[in-house]
């Protein structure tokens, strides 16, 4: 078609040089007979170089025809060149049977009578079948993109097992969007299109409720959990865990890079309990920064400074506190929130609490490791480019995880039995001061931000702690020789 229009194109423009060498020739006989009218009436000699012009003219003419033939010749050349190149390497068009790989994904996994059994989904996809179909129908109300439509031909497109298998599979195994066409019959793009609207669709659709904040009732029973374990008062645990950046631009890698990592990283905070449910996430600090400058930039203490969360109160050694705590390592500030461990223990009381407090603060590990290991795509290097998608897909993993511990968690009672030789529980929950649709007065924040940074309780509240445990645990492990 293009060699076509350019021929047409060549010979219109022959066809208007032509004209105006007629049109000119025409003209010249006209004023040439004018003129020799004129030199016929008074007898005078009029010089008539007409025609000479009228050659001149069309040689310079014929040159400029002569160049834009050869120009409109050579444009057409190199398209005809183009267009054999591409007779010889056409794109390839991969005509892939998705419907049958559907089919045998259903066959798999999803029928009544499924070739591999449960305790194989389990491995191959993290979490037990009901609540995989549950996510699958749960994000086909979100977005059309997870139903089955037909495209322009009347073929039935991916179907929303397939586009959610490939997501999973990507963040379980962290393998390529590539490996998974073998076997789902799934392009590289469109698997890592998959992945980005999967993750995005958890955070909109499980996001509230999987990533809240302890609301009364869940603070109830870590205070509960807490006081069981000898530290009444207590959250959780709370540590950072670094995610190795592969894709990070050359230009940022200085920023991002710490002397113990060797490479760019992105950082999570996060707070998890006995049960390793992860309660607050904050990601996408610099790897550079330490778990105080991350500290400084995280959310954790939002909702306390803002009045917003639970009011708390609990005894400990016959004293009574109102501020929840942490157990955090030996980098974290002395802060009222945060009770740490004692670094060179001397005494029997000190190197009990020590034991106690090391071992209750591994929860937070305990969450990491497990998260790592459910989903590889975090324990891998990240190959993704944009700072955005990878904060999507570290919170959506979190929301898996926190969903796959409330469906696998077994129906048990946190309160012992009755026993009249245990002491009541002396933790109380209240409502928080202030309702979401509430604005907090500032001279409100500044008084609850220093309360959470007063050292003298912080210290305070480790020596009672100290006594606590040791007249809790302590008599027990000095009979047994422990």
């Amino acid at each position: 078609m293009q060699s076509l229009a350019i021929s047409l194109l060549l010979s219109e423009t022959h066809s208007l040089f032509s004209h105006t060498k007629t049109s000119s020739l025409l003209s010249l006989l006209f004023l040439s007979s004018s003129k020799m009218s004129e030199q016929n009436t008074d007898g005078s000699q009029v010089p008539v170089n007409l025609l000479d012009e009228f050659l001149a003219e069309d040689e310079i003419i014929d040159d400029l025809l002569t160049e834009a033939t050869v120009v409109v010749q050579s444009t057409i050349e190199g398209l005809q060149n183009e267009a054999s190149d591409h007779r010889h390497h056409p794109r390839k068009h991969i005509k892939r049977p998705r419907e049958e790989a559907h089919q045998q994904l259903v066959n798999d996994y999803f029928s009544e009578n499924p070739l591999y059994p449960s305790k194989i989904f389990r491995r191959r996809f993290r979490m037990s079948r009901p609540l995989f179909l549950r996510i699958v129908e749960a994000l086909g109300q979100w977005s059309v993109y997870f139903t089955q439509r037909v495209d322009a031909v009347n073929r039935k497109g991916l179907s929303p097992l397939q586009k959610c298998t490939a997501a999973i599979r990507q963040l379980a195994t962290g393998s390529g969007a590539d490996e998974l066409d073998e076997y789902l019959k799934i392009g590289e793009t469109t698997a890592m299109e998959a992945m980005k609207n999967f993750v995005k669709g958890l955070q909109d659709v499980f996001g509230e409720r999987y990533l809240r904040r302890p609301t009364m009732e869940d603070t109830e029973r870590l205070l509960q959990l807490g006081e069981k374990r000898g530290f009444p008062g207590m959250f959780g645990s709370i540590d950072c865990m670094h995610w190795h950046w592969e894709r990070c631009p050359v230009a940022w890698k200085g920023q991002f890079t710490r002397g113990d990592q060797k490479v760019p990283t992105l950082i999570l905070e996060a707070v998890a309990s006995h049960d390793l449910w992860i309660w607050h996430a904050f990601f996408g600090a610099a790897g550079s920064n330490n778990d105080i400058n991350v500290l400084n930039q995280s959310t954790v203490f939002i909702k306390e400074l803002k009045g917003q969360a639970p009011r708390v109160q609990y005894m400990v050694n016959g004293n009574q506190y109102n501020t929840g705590y942490f157990l955090a390592d030996g980098i974290y500030p002395e802060w009222a929130v945060f009770v740490k461990s004692i670094r060179l223990p001397n005494t029997e009381k000190e190197k009990l609490y020590a034991d106690m407090q090391e071992g209750a603060r591994k929860d937070i590990e305990r969450a990491f490791g497990v998260l790592q290991r459910r989903f590889c795509i975090l324990k891998r290097p990240a190959r993704l480019y944009d700072r955005g998608v990878l904060r999507d897909v570290v919170l959506a993993c979190i929301i898996l995880h926190n969903m796959i511990v409330e469906d696998e968690k077994e129906t048990r009672i946190i309160e012992e039995d009755l026993d009249l030789n245990v002491p009541p529980s002396s933790s109380t929950v209240q409502e928080p001061e202030f309702s979401p649709e509430q604005n907090t007065p500032f001279d409100r924040v500044l008084e609850k931000d220093i309360s959470i940074r007063d050292r003298a309780a912080h210290n305070r509240l480790k020596k009672d702690l100290v006594e606590h445990i040791w007249n809790k645990f302590g008599g027990a492990a000095h009979r047994t020789g422990n």
